[in-house]
């Protein structure tokens, strides 16, 4: 059984610019500062592309976790995906769908997850994964169409 999701983001910020934003190892890293996620190895700073990866250590729910995750689909400026190559989910993927109509963008953000061990996995998907996962994309976002980052 996995867990999916969705978030909705509408902004002004053109879709160019929120595609990259969203691509963005430095934004990324800033939005995530309370967990204080840093990028420690494959791509590290700027954008990452199709085929690269980067492994980000954080902290979570009081523990320091790693995940490395790959870029298996990019589309420029209309869609990407990362997947989990490595890390504590049984399995993570994301999509990221940005469009644009009559001045407004909007980002939408498909994840789907599962944790590891089995029946306990499934409770604590239940009881509190799902939401965290969900608020965590959500205030990512909100930084995103607030971000002042510079995209090279």
């Amino acid at each position: 059984m996995a867990v999916s999701f969705e978030c909705t983001t509408r902004t002004s910020t053109p879709q160019a610019r929120l595609f990259d934003l969203a691509r963005s190892i430095d934004a990324h890293r800033e939005s995530m500062a309370n967990s204080r996620e840093q990028a420690i190895a494959g791509v590290t700073s700027g954008l990452i592309s199709l085929g690269e990866q980067v492994t980000w250590r954080a902290w979570h729910f009081g523990l320091p976790l790693r995940m490395t995750s790959r870029i298996s689909r990019m589309a420029p400026p209309d869609s990407f995906t990362d997947e989990q190559v490595s890390g504590p989910f049984k399995f993570f993927r994301h999509v990221h769908e940005f469009s644009e109509s009559g001045g407004v963008t909007t980002m939408v953000d498909r994840i789907e997850f599962a944790a590891p061990m089995g029946p306990l996995g499934l409770l604590a998907e239940k009881m509190f994964l799902a939401r965290y996962m969900k608020r965590l994309i959500e205030s990512r976002n909100r930084h995103l169409v607030g971000s002042d980052v510079e995209i090279p």
